[in-house]
């Protein structure tokens, strides 16, 4: 990858023995901006519709971040509303990828998860995580909230965890407590140790009945069938709230202390 192409960050895909893995990558802690994720969507879309790919994996680039959420500078650029809802429908898509793919999704945490990064952690199917992998919804100190994202991971910990993710927005939980409130499904002293365990399962997987597989999924997202029509509505809610004077400004603070 040449240098220039590496500094917009990038989604790429690799099929090993009927495994996608889906990687992304951006210089800014991996965070996410729109075109990656309009990238991340479309690669979870193909593999889905792969008809050689039996798992997929997604994963990002580096040792300790896994994803910083949504890109501050995009953010800030935002000048109004549908521009802003776009924004964050990207977000929304990623998530309804995931929910619609026909194959188990296994999240790899590497690192820490913020925002968008712990909605990530609470779409996939199956998310196994190193000890370095503490998580945060951070939305409401911008003067957010984690409206798109929030269905996912209130989906997989349950409405009381979420709560204590989205008030306590500045707070770190360790990836033990992720692990405890079924955020995280295995949690591994080491990146290698994840790594073996993912690929061990995947291989296990790609063995097994696709069509079983396909008709397991769907009773995982039972009854949400009305997520195109809520995620368009949460996306909305921050679409406008970006545009307040208090989340301009806030996004302006934690610009500089990155």
């Amino acid at each position: 990858m040449s240098d220039d192409k590496r500094q917009l960050g990038s989604v790429e895909t690799k099929v090993e023995h009927q495994i996608a893995y889906i990687t992304f990558y951006h210089p800014s802690h991996n965070s996410l901006p729109g075109r990656l994720l309009a990238e991340l969507t479309a690669s979870i879309d193909t593999a889905g519709q792969n008809d050689e790919v039996k798992v997929v994996v997604i994963q990002s680039a580096g040792d300790r971040t896994f994803c910083a959420g949504a890109s501050f500078d995009e953010l800030i650029s935002i000048k109004d509303f549908e521009s802003g809802k776009q924004f964050f429908l990207g977000f929304a898509n990623v998530i309804n990828a995931i929910r619609k793919c026909p194959k188990f999704v296994i999240g790899r945490v590497q690192g820490k998860a913020v925002g968008g990064g712990v909605g990530l952690c609470g779409a996939v199917d199956y998310c196994v995580a190193t000890k370095w992998a503490s998580v945060k919804l951070s939305e409401l100190a911008i003067g957010i909230g984690p409206f798109v994202v929030g269905p996912a991971v209130e989906k997989k910990i349950g409405s009381s965890a979420m709560t204590q993710l989205a008030i306590n927005a500045t707070e770190w939980k360790s990836a033990q407590w992720a692990l405890q409130k079924g955020l995280f499904t295995e949690v591994y002293d080491s990146i290698e140790e994840v790594d073996e365990h993912i690929q061990i399962l995947a291989q296990k997987l790609s063995n097994s009945n696709p069509e079983a597989m396909r008709l397991l999924k769907k009773v995982f997202w039972e009854n949400c069938d009305h997520w195109d029509q809520l995620l368009d509505e949460r996306a909305a809610m921050s679409g406008k709230l970006v545009l307040s004077d208090f989340t301009v400004a806030a996004i302006e603070k934690f610009k500089t202390k990155a």
